[in-house]
């Protein structure tokens, strides 16, 4: 029971902190979203969808517990991976040309 309450208090001051900073107002902040990041930096719509597909892996694939009742490799297949690479080379390539912009 202690670890549960434990674990309660440090979700209620994580909350507790979210709510002092939205009372802030904007500020910058870095997240784990690539297209929420994408949005932020005014990227072109259709790397907008390989930034979705890389987001959903995420937590999901990650974690045990990402996937309510299975394992990661128990879910994802060889097919979703090959994507998520060809989405990330794709994302890589746009951002090395961005990046080279003046």
């Amino acid at each position: 029971m202690k670890e549960v309450r434990a674990e309660g208090l440090r979700w209620l001051r994580q909350a507790e902190n979210d709510l002092e900073y939205a009372r802030l107002g904007k500020r910058v902040v870095f997240g784990h979203s690539l297209v929420q990041l994408g949005a932020e930096l005014s990227l072109e719509d259709d790397l907008r969808d390989e930034l979705a597909v890389l987001d959903q892996y995420y937590i999901p694939a990650r974690y045990p517990n990402g996937l309510p009742g299975a394992l990661p490799y128990e879910v994802y297949t060889k097919g979703q991976a090959a994507r998520a690479l060809e989405a990330s080379l794709r994302v890589i390539e746009l951002s090395r040309r961005a990046l080279r912009e003046p």
